[in-house]
């Protein structure tokens, strides 16, 4: 089969397309064809030698990326949850290897849900890692409830459109801050207010948030704590919650710690359903052919990208 292979760490010249052994799959894993390939800024990392590198580099081809969309060409023995020729979709071994940057990735059956069948495949690959982000900081890890409010950074970005949307749906009254050229975008996601973050300090407008979902780090994480109520929350995704935002956060009786994501079919279905219903809709900014990964990692490193990048394998 044909896979993007990183040749060593560094700059998007050491994504090559190379032909290497197709996988099988194992006890409890699918063999999936890969339709679509969803891109994510720990891509990015990792192919600079960061993140998941030195992991992936012990076994064998580095083959990056998480997230796919596509049908199911064969199972592994006690893999039963799925029929070969069914459209699937997921974030695939996540922390791990997941090699998706593959025409055929192979993993447990448990990382995938079934495709609604109106959702194209490059919908479905973008509704992965970010959207799973989204899900797990907001549901599992924040526990939001219906009448909280929610502030979301980044909130045109992969993982930021989709909180809002999930936070809305769940009865939260949502918050973002995204430059002025994305505030129509994210209020039509549901968002009641858009701060402009390039000219206006976010503090100035918000206060008593009993949840802050931070993709940005830094001065950004710390400020956060001044807009939340007594017993708030800040859950950063991107180790955002270190000194000085621990101790700060402590020494005001807020709450503020790191997540990272796993993979798991049963919140996968929990998206697809949303998705199925009209009730969460991935925005895909870009869509590039599979020979194309360069220009996708370079939109992605951009910083400056709506909503998500995919390739297409079709």
């Amino acid at each position: 089969m044909k896979a993007i292979v990183l040749n060593g760490a560094g700059g998007t010249d050491r994504l090559q397309v190379t032909e290497v052994e197709k996988p099988r799959p194992a006890e409890g894993e699918l063999l999936v064809r890969v339709r679509a390939i969803s891109v994510n800024p720990v891509d990015i990392k990792t192919r600079k030698g960061g993140a998941f590198y030195a992991q992936l580099e012990q076994q064998g081809p580095v083959i990056l990326g998480w997230d796919v969309s596509g049908l199911v060409e064969a199972a592994g023995p006690g893999a039963q949850r799925f029929k070969v020729g069914d459209d699937v979709f997921g974030m695939v071994n996540f922390p791990g290897a997941g090699k998706a940057y593959a025409e055929y990735v192979t993993a447990p059956e448990a990382h995938f849900a079934r495709k609604p069948e109106h959702i194209s495949h490059e919908a479905a690959a973008a509704t992965t890692l970010a959207a799973l982000t989204a899900w797990q900081v907001l549901v599992h890890e924040g526990g939001l409830q219906a009448g909280q409010r929610v502030l979301v950074h980044a909130a045109a970005g992969g993982v930021g459109h989709f909180a809002v949307q999930i936070a809305r749906e769940r009865g939260a009254t949502v918050y973002g801050t995204a430059s002025e050229a994305n505030h129509e975008f994210v209020r039509g996601l549901g968002a009641a207010l858009v701060i402009d973050y390039r000219s206006e300090d976010f503090r100035d407008r918000l206060k008593d948030i009993d949840l802050v979902l931070d993709p940005v780090g830094g001065e950004t994480a710390l400020r956060s704590l001044d807009v939340l109520r007594p017993g708030g929350q800040l859950i950063s995704i991107v180790g955002g919650a270190k000194e000085p935002v621990a101790t700060t956060a402590t020494e005001r009786g807020l709450t503020a710690r790191n997540y990272l994501v796993h993979s798991s079919g049963a919140d996968m279905e929990a998206l697809a359903r949303l998705m199925a219903d009209g009730k969460l809709v991935p925005t895909v900014g870009h869509v590039v052919p599979f020979g194309e990964m360069a220009a996708a990692h370079a939109q992605v490193e951009s910083g400056h990208t709506r909503g998500k990048v995919v390739l297409t394998l079709r």
